[in-house]
C-alpha cells in the first residue's frame, strides 16, 4: 500500500540517523541557504563503515529537493567519532546551533562572508 504515502523528497543514506532537521528561515547565510533544510546526522554506530556524523543541507526549489551536500563535517576521524550532531536550531540572528550529545556541547555556526584569497601574481 505504498501509494497511500507521500514519497520522501530526498533519500538519505541508511543509518545516518537524521535526528534533527530545520528549514532555514534566517538571513545571515547566503541566499542559496534560504528555505533549505539543515539536517543533523547523528551517525551510525553498529556498521562496519560508518556514515553520518555531519550536518548536511538539502536545497529546495519549491517543494522539490534539488541537492544534498555536507555543510559541516569532521566529527569522525579514522572511523572513530569524537562528536555526534543531534539537532539543529535556527537562531533569531540567523546563526545555527548544533547540539552534540557525544561531546556534550552546543556549537554556534555563523557566516562571515567569503574568504579573500591571495591576489594572483604575475
Amino acid at each position: 500500500h505504498c501509494d497511500e504515502f507521500v514519497p520522501p523528497v530526498w533519500n538519505l543514506v541508511a543509518h545516518v540517523a537524521s535526528l534533527g532537521m530545520r528549514f532555514y528561515n534566517g538571513t545571515a547565510f547566503p541566499e542559496r541557504y534560504r528555505q533549505a533544510v539543515f539536517i543533523a546526522e547523528h551517525g551510525s554506530w553498529n556498521r562496519s563503515r560508518k556514515t553520518g556524523y555531519q550536518v548536511s543541507v538539502v536545497r529546495l526549489n519549491g517543494q522539490r529537493a534539488v541537492s544534498y551536500e555536507p555543510f559541516v563535517s569532521g566529527w569522525m576521524k579514522n572511523e572513530s567519532a569524537w562528536g555526534r550532531p543531534a539537532d539543529v536550531l535556527v537562531m533569531p540572528d540567523g546563526s545555527l546551533l548544533v547540539s552534540d550529545d557525544l561531546a556534550g556541547v552546543i556549537y554556534r555556526i555563523t557566516y562571515r562572508g567569503k574568504r579573500q584569497g591571495r591576489p594572483a601574481e604575475g
